[in-house]
């Protein structure tokens, strides 16, 4: 079905007119809740001016989510961090035959919890330790060593969909290759293991319905020598027949902590940064595909940027009392995260890490200084209710995601004539799909999407709009009215 220019036209002319835009984003991180309204807009990106459609607001969270989000527990955060830290080194190459040291007493103690979780799931929880030998490979591996990921999936009511949270469980300190001496890791990445563990359990609980995507809480080993675990089960999904159809994968690394920067002196307690990549690898999007992107102003509309947006609509909210603030690079100078070898495989990936890094706290001996300065990512640095805002946030997406529908398949732009209208097209998300569309829009300098049209049940629809001043995008909007990820759509015809 498609929607004519004179019906879009009438559609048009009921809607609300687009109101002018506020403030940049960036100032919006240090305004009250009750201006949450204006944080997808951007002043200094005003041009074209709107007249049609309607702002595009956050969307809501559910009274299921409210209600998953408020059983977040500080306490339990904080319970799995010390429990992570009395296990004295969780180094990938530390000993793993014995139950109270090492990375193997870790692995076990990881999933025996996810286990309790889904012992009281009424059979909506599974899990399962996956893993494989590395061979020593003249760096950080010295010997053949078992690398483990514990992975707790909440099965979806529909095929084929799934989301992954994940934080790594091993840890270090200085020397990178001393799998011998205390490395706590309590921020570097208990915080992050925490986190998955918390939403398991509260998504698990049979009082909640099941979502329509699948969820898979993970907690994966070899990230300090390699990213070796998150490899592993990026390739796993996509290697498998059928290849799993992972929509979003979110690491949560270094969460631990609001406090930081130069002297220890920043702190922001209520912002999660969430970093997307740009252009994706040459391996995921050939070399025509990308001359065709960056022909047409697409690198920031990729699919992990895309998802980045899709956190900053659902997850700044009340619920989290938290800000989102979304950076634009695959990640911080000279570091590296889980979710890389998710975007290498071909998934939309990002990663949250908080706002100001201490130095001192990661990636340390632990020692005190001649000036009595403590060294050591030890639990006493962790501020816990921070981490279970910072998992309300997570809870918000994944939750968001997984209810709402997949994203629009095959999104094209008439690009067959000049016109100062636009024509666009997709497929559905699935077979047999009954849900509605929206087409999102905003100036191709602004960040986030800013104008929407509901379009109703129709794969074509031409707005009087010009496709060469914004970017437009298409995403899918349930019965329920919950929303998908949206789609930039490329050049091509019906």
């Amino acid at each position: 079905m498609k929607l004519s220019l004179s019906a879009a036209m009438a559609t048009l002319g009921a809607a609300t007119p687009l109101l002018p835009t506020t403030s940049n984003p960036a100032s919006v991180l240090l305004k009250s809740r009750g201006e949450a309204s204006g944080i997808l807009t951007c002043a200094a990106s005003s041009w074209p001016p709107n007249t049609i459609g309607e702002t595009n607001l956050p969307q809501p969270p559910s009274a299921d989510l409210e209600s998953i989000l408020a059983q977040v527990d500080p306490a339990n955060i904080e319970a799995t961090v010390r429990k992570l830290v009395s296990f004295g080194t969780r180094h990938t190459l530390s000993i793993q035959n014995s139950t109270t040291r090492g990375i193997g007493a870790a692995r076990d103690w990881i999933h025996a919890e996810f286990q309790k979780y889904a012992d009281a799931s009424d059979g909506r929880l599974s899990v399962e330790t996956v893993g494989y030998v590395q061979e020593a490979d003249g760096n950080r591996i010295l010997f053949p060593t078992l690398i483990s990921d514990v992975v707790a999936t909440l099965h979806g009511t529909e095929e084929n969909r799934l989301y992954v949270v994940s934080g790594h469980y091993d840890s270090r300190v200085s020397n990178v290759l001393d799998y011998e001496s205390d490395a706590p890791g309590a921020d570097d990445d208990a915080s992050g293991v925490a986190i998955s563990l918390e939403l398991a359990r509260i998504m698990s609980q049979p009082q909640y319905p099941l979502p329509k995507a699948s969820i898979a809480f993970v907690a994966v080993a070899g990230e300090e020598q390699g990213l070796y675990g998150a490899q592993f089960l990026a390739q796993t999904y996509a290697n498998a027949t059928p290849r799993v159809n992972v929509e979003g994968m979110f690491t949560n690394d270094i969460v631990g902590s609001p406090k930081g920067g130069v002297d220890s002196a920043s702190i922001d307690p209520y912002v999660i940064r969430l970093f997307g990549q740009g252009l994706p690898p040459l391996q995921v999007e050939n070399s025509a595909k990308r001359e065709q992107r960056l022909t047409i102003g697409g690198e920031n509309d990729t699919p992990a940027r895309q998802l980045t947006r899709f956190v900053k609509e659902t997850a700044e909210n009340s619920a989290t009392g938290m800000n989102v603030s979304v950076v634009y690079r695959l990640d911080r100078y000279l570091r590296g995260g889980d979710h890389r070898p998710f975007l290498e495989a071909g998934y939309p990936a990002a990663r949250f890490t908080e706002p100001h890094e201490d130095y001192a706290h990661q990636h340390q001996d632990v020692r005190v200084d001649a000036d009595g300065k403590q060294y050591g990512d030890l639990p006493e640095f962790v501020d816990y209710d921070y981490v279970a805002r910072v998992a309300r946030v997570n809870g918000a997406a994944l939750w968001s995601l997984a209810t709402g529908p997949g994203a629009p398949r095959n999104v094209r732009v008439d690009t067959s004539a000049l016109s100062s209208a636009t024509t666009l097209y997709w497929d559905p998300p699935v077979e047999g799909y009954d849900g509605g569309y929206e087409v999102v829009w905003r100036p191709t300098s602004a960040p986030f999407w800013t104008a929407v049209l509901d379009v109703g049940a129709v794969e074509e629809v031409t707005i009087p709009l010009s496709k060469d001043d914004v970017v437009f995008g298409i995403r899918a909007k349930g019965t329920d009215g919950f929303r998908g990820v949206a789609v930039l759509p490329f050049p091509g015809s019906r």
